[in-house]
């Protein structure tokens, strides 16, 4: 398994970077909304849609509100959209200190789930495409995102295997702790840092950066654990199939479709 994670990584990453750097903003715009896509028919099987009509028409409706969103244009929507982001994260952490609601798969449950999906991937996706397209600076700084959100889970891993004891929300999460949070959040802040200061060489806009960067990577951690969820209440290990060694597309963006909405309004808040 770590073999195939391994490979599966060393073709993804490179492939993300190049995109992200080099692609124009209307390619990367269509690129993420096709991820996103795959990540919404992933999301359809865990509120659960079936196979049916239902489950094809969910995430084509989507697309057509990314479309309708980036025809606006985007920079015209994008704040009422990060805006309604956050309050949907806010939301989010109430569901995840009562993780017994949603579990019955109602009318009224699936009709919230796939609101919820709505939620996740419409802000998620402009606040990436909008960020990629803030000037020449644009591309860097979506990748530095990225990266950021990157070592944090990767911090949060390594912290946790070495010196986690607490659990975080072993209903939902039990491999997740408090210590392996704290060692995230420590890698994050670092990292933003030597990031912050090699691209502004700064000191002022680099300390304003660092809190911005930390709300993202707290509000991963929120993300992470609602796609968790969703999974457990489902009853299922994986969102899907479709990386070997990762699972699904929705494992591997689930930290990024919080972490961009609260990091691109953050750096809108401080004048960035």
């Amino acid at each position: 398994m770590l073999k195939t994670r391994l490979a599966s990584a060393a073709i993804l990453v490179p492939l993300v970077v190049g995109g992200v750097l080099y692609l124009p903003t209307p390619d990367v715009a269509l690129a993420l909304a096709l991820v996103m896509g795959v990540g919404l028919w992933e999301w359809g099987g865990m509120i659960p849609l079936g196979s049916g009509p239902a489950r094809i028409a969910y995430p084509a409706g989507v697309a057509a509100l990314m479309a309708l969103a980036w025809v606006a244009p985007l920079d015209r929507v994008i704040v009422p959209l990060l805006l309604l982001g956050f309050i949907w994260w806010l939301a989010a952490l109430f569901w995840l200190v009562r993780p017994g609601f949603g579990a019955q798969s109602t009318r009224a449950v699936r009709v919230l789930k796939g609101i919820a999906g709505v939620l996740v991937m419409l802000p998620c996706w402009a606040s990436f495409v909008a960020l990629h397209a803030r000037g020449n600076n644009g591309p860097v700084i979506s990748l530095a995102l990225l990266v950021l959100v990157w070592i944090a889970d990767s911090g949060a891993y390594f912290a946790g295997h070495r010196w986690g004891r607490t659990k975080l929300a072993p209903v939902i999460s039990p491999g997740k702790t408090w210590e392996g949070v704290l060692g995230g959040i420590l890698a994050s802040a670092i990292a933003a840092l030597l990031a912050g200061y090699w691209y502004s060489r700064s000191l002022e806009w680099t300390l304003t950066l660092v809190p911005v960067a930390l709300l993202a990577v707290m509000f991963s951690i929120v993300g992470d654990l609602l796609e968790s969820l969703m999974k457990r209440q489902a009853g299922i290990k994986d969102s899907g199939s479709i990386i070997p060694g990762h699972g699904g597309v929705l494992d591997r963006i689930d930290s990024l479709t919080a972490a961009a909405p609260l990091f691109l309004l953050g750096m809108l808040w401080f004048g960035l």
